[in-house]
């Protein structure tokens, strides 16, 4: 009268694949960039830079010690010209928004130079050419985070390029993953170091390449991006510092 154990479902074992499939939703993996993931990887990429602008704007100004003074003298100015407590504190406004202007100008600049260049067409130029990749990271069957590595043949180095996570899925230990997947693959391909270049202001991005073993190597104040006039005003209000990186493999 009653079902026996064997013909009842609930009882039945699950499928390996589907044990597999169950096993993938509930952990980050990388693999290798597919061409039908383009428009998920180029949004992940856009929505990354983007987060610069208010970034480069406002957070940036702390790292800019010459640049401070420059907009306190302005304020000074501002009080003994007009003798208004008004106008003198209407103007750091005016000096944030005028930061914010040029830094949206430039960096969108900046983006649209990056989809039309490598980022237009991943297999062309990363998965074809040898010595480089690009890979996903995949979280609940979702496209969640991004990374390239492109090789350089004269001094055997390869580079980490276009890291990215998407903002929901932050906090999970997917970026230090992509960095580990590049790391090894300049293992497995006989790279001597890996090199970046970052302008990230915030300070969560150079402690994840710390993390990683990469060491600081050097600065460039004010460095200019693809699309900068160089006018007095961009000067004034829209200032980069890059930052490189290099982590040691082997002596040659």
């Amino acid at each position: 009268m009653w079902p026996s154990l064997s013909g009842s479902p609930s009882s039945s074992p699950a499928p390996l694949s589907a044990v597999k499939e169950d096993l993938k939703k509930d952990s980050v993996y990388i693999r290798e960039f597919h061409p039908s993931e383009q428009e998920v990887v180029r949004r992940i990429f856009y929505e990354g830079i983007m987060e610069r602008i208010p970034n480069t704007a406002f957070r940036g100004l702390k790292q800019q010690p010459l640049t401070q003074l420059l907009y306190g003298l302005l304020a000074v100015m501002c009080f003994v010209v007009t003798k208004s407590f008004l106008l003198t504190c209407c103007l750091p406004i005016l000096l944030m928004g005028m930061r914010y202007y040029f830094s949206r100008k430039v960096i969108l600049h900046y983006l649209d130079c990056a989809l039309h260049t490598d980022m237009s067409d991943i297999e062309q130029y990363y998965m074809k050419p040898p010595g480089s990749c690009f890979w996903v990271a995949v979280l609940d069957g979702n496209v969640v985070g991004i990374v390239a590595a492109r090789g350089n043949e004269e001094d055997n180095t390869v580079e980490l390029r276009r890291m990215s996570v998407d903002s929901n899925y932050r906090g999970k230990g997917i970026a230090k993953a992509l960095g580990r997947k590049v790391l090894e693959f300049a293992v497995l391909n006989n790279y001597s170091s890996v090199v970046l270049g970052t302008t990230a202001v915030k300070m969560a991005a150079h402690k994840l390449y710390e993390s990683l073993g990469f060491k600081h190597v050097g600065v460039v104040e004010h460095y200019a991006l693809p699309g900068m006039t160089h006018s007095l005003l961009e000067r004034m209000f829209f200032q980069l510092r890059y930052h490189r990186y290099r982590l040691q493999l082997r002596e040659e």
